[in-house]
């Protein structure tokens, strides 16, 4: 796990400031994978190298398709600021809190919408919107920790998904990494938006 720290997106001590890497005390066999260690108190911890190279190739990806035929979703209470702060930034659609049964498969349903790409905060809560992704054909990018299924999802970013400062880094990450890839930014450049303003008040 011990890489050169310019590999990080940001500084380890940042990431790990933020909690990115704690995950449960619940370990998902298909999450085993991406964990680095289980603490003595029987938390799993997550591998922030993974997280990164997750959130890189997440971010290569989104960059080739139009902002607007991207949905991010989130039914959690503290993904709620960073879905809606990600898709004003990056001129996505979002929908937090409750999502709508047939919002991806039925054209009769009042919140309808017929996105190319899904992100959820969690597999898990956000479980009905990958389960319609999934039947559309679409694209799943998951943000995951270590009790998620990982079962219709395309590309799992593995972080602690129940933390309010974690979601917001890396939500701020995405975005930034997106805007570089895109020269929309410099290479080293920030968003004027801080990751301050992706966290969650509530």
């Amino acid at each position: 796990m011990e890489t050169a720290p310019e590999n990080l997106l940001l500084p380890r001590e940042v990431l790990l400031s933020a909690g990115v890497h704690i995950g449960t005390h619940v370990k998902n066999k298909e999450m085993e994978h991406f964990i680095y260690k289980v603490r003595n108190d029987g938390l799993y911890i997550l591998d922030v190298e993974k997280m990164n190279e997750r959130t890189k190739v997440a971010a290569k990806f989104l960059s080739r398709i139009d902002p607007s035929k991207v949905l991010v979703v989130s039914s959690k209470r503290y993904g709620r600021t960073p879905v809606l702060k990600f898709c004003e930034v990056m001129n996505a659609k979002s929908m937090v809190g409750r999502f709508t049964s047939g919002t991806l498969t039925n054209p009769g349903c009042g919140t309808y919408t017929e996105p190319e790409v899904l992100i959820v905060t969690d597999s898990l809560a956000d479980t009905q919107a990958v389960e319609e992704a999934s039947i559309m054909g679409m694209p799943v990018i998951a943000l995951c920790s270590t009790d998620n299924s990982t079962s219709n999802v395309d590309l799992v970013i593995p972080l602690n998904n129940k933390g309010r400062r974690a979601l917001a880094v890396v939500y701020w990450l995405l975005c930034r990494e997106i805007k570089r890839i895109k020269n929309e930014i410099t290479p080293e450049g920030d968003l004027e938006v801080s990751i301050d303003e992706f966290e969650s008040v509530m």
